[in-house]
């Protein structure tokens, strides 16, 4: 059956943006066609966590099930003093998690997710999924969007009604459309982030061991750098990520950064956090870039989503969650549209921004408290004493129970 250029959906990138909203589309009856330029599909980065506002989606697009036997519901997120190892605050998760906010929270490797998502494509016969392949040419018309795509050196034209790029933070579509006004490059944060697998029967998993625990997330807070650890594959191996300011390097997810800049930020911190550090290593850099844009949609048929669009730091632990969301409720929307296309897309836009900037806010907000000195560190320290576990719950109520809001037609 050929599908009108209308129907036809164009991904650009199968990382976790692209492969949920290939999923997503594909349940409302959309033809999907997902172009990804590697060869094959290797996962970037290690851990991830998921939020109940993340595997609710995943639940509904049939990955959950998949996902589960690889990942972990951690007990609680804890956060711990590093130079005395004093925990300062505990957010309950585990089945008081799943109970609050309606799905669970799972953290778990980046490869699992991924895999997960594939298999789930792949028992979809409505998306194509075609790896080495550049989206390397944008064209419009006024019914359609012509994308053309680069495959072995040979150029195709391929016709949609929408054009969605999932192509992450230094997205190429992006780059094509930084001429027409509101669309960036992205931009170095002026952080690095450090990452190390440890297996838990390393003698880095050990040192973990004892100042972490096997069923939590674990957040150590340092003036000069924090430090997130917690199990992935099944709780084979611990992931380790450190985040301190640095300066700009080669951009991509395997880099390489002096160990002395992360040495130096954990000065003063406890010897045994120090040993975890030094046995972990070697420690894989990368610099953290963000995406800033007065626009992520052009109503001639194009959508930018995930760290395409808003590429954000890791301090609220949102980036693949927001992507997710971005995903479902973009799809949703154009089915919802079918006949005014231009208009779900709005719609779209206006709703997910003020969501973004808000998880923004909250990642700005967890970098200045877990960065904290002097007297601003006792403050903050009293208040998470002083606030119960509950409370501390309440306060993501926003985040996590986030369900998207239904978009009635007039």
């Amino acid at each position: 059956m050929t599908e009108t250029p209308s129907r036809q959906i164009v991904i650009a990138g199968a990382g976790i943006s692209g492969l949920t909203a290939a999923l997503a589309f594909a349940e409302r009856g959309f033809p999907v066609r997902l172009f990804e330029q590697a060869r094959q599909l290797e996962a970037a980065g290690a851990g991830l966590q998921l939020s109940p506002n993340a595997t609710r989606i995943l639940r509904r697009l049939g990955v959950l099930d998949s996902l589960l036997p690889n990942a972990i519901r951690p007990q609680a997120v804890v956060l711990k003093d590093a130079r005395s190892l004093r925990e300062l605050a505990r957010v309950p998760l585990g089945e008081a998690a799943e109970k609050r906010w309606g799905a669970p929270y799972l953290v778990a490797h980046r490869a699992d997710l991924q895999a997960a998502l594939m298999a789930a494509v792949a028992l979809r016969p409505d998306i194509q999924l075609i790896t080495g392949a550049s989206v390397t040419g944008i064209a419009f018309d006024p019914h359609s969007v012509t994308a053309t795509v680069e495959i072995d050196s040979k150029a195709t034209d391929v016709s949609c009604g929408l054009l969605v790029a999932a192509d992450g933070v230094w997205s190429s579509v992006r780059a094509q459309l930084a001429r027409t006004t509101g669309f960036a490059a992205s931009r170095f944060s002026g952080e690095l982030a450090w990452r190390a697998t440890a297996p838990a029967e390393s003698a880095a998993g050990q040192a973990f061991m004892q100042i972490g625990a096997a069923d939590c997330v674990t957040t150590f807070l340092h003036p000069g750098f924090h430090m997130v650890a917690y199990p992935v594959s099944r709780g084979s191996a611990f992931n380790l990520a450190a985040f301190t300011k640095g300066e700009r390097i080669a951009e991509g997810w395997s880099g390489y950064a002096d160990p002395a800049i992360l040495s130096a930020a954990m000065r003063s911190t406890a010897a045994t956090l120090a040993k975890l550090a030094a046995l972990a290593g070697p420690w894989t850099a990368f610099p953290i870039h963000t995406v800033a844009q007065r626009r992520w949609t052009m109503s001639e048929g194009v959508a930018l989503i995930g760290d395409a669009a808003h590429a954000m730091t890791p301090f609220a632990a949102q980036g693949a969650a927001m992507g997710i969301e971005d995903a479902a409720m973009l799809a949703n929307l154009v089915a919802d549209f079918p006949g005014d296309p231009a208009q779900g897309l709005a719609i779209w836009e206006n709703l997910r921004r003020p969501r973004v900037e808000k998880v923004l806010k909250r990642g700005a907000l967890n970098r200045l408290a877990w960065h904290a000195w002097g007297p601003v560190a006792i403050a903050r320290n009293l208040v998470l004493a002083a606030r119960p576990a509950d409370k501390l719950a309440a306060d993501l109520d926003w985040l996590y129970g986030w369900e998207e809001r239904k978009v009635v037609r007039r």
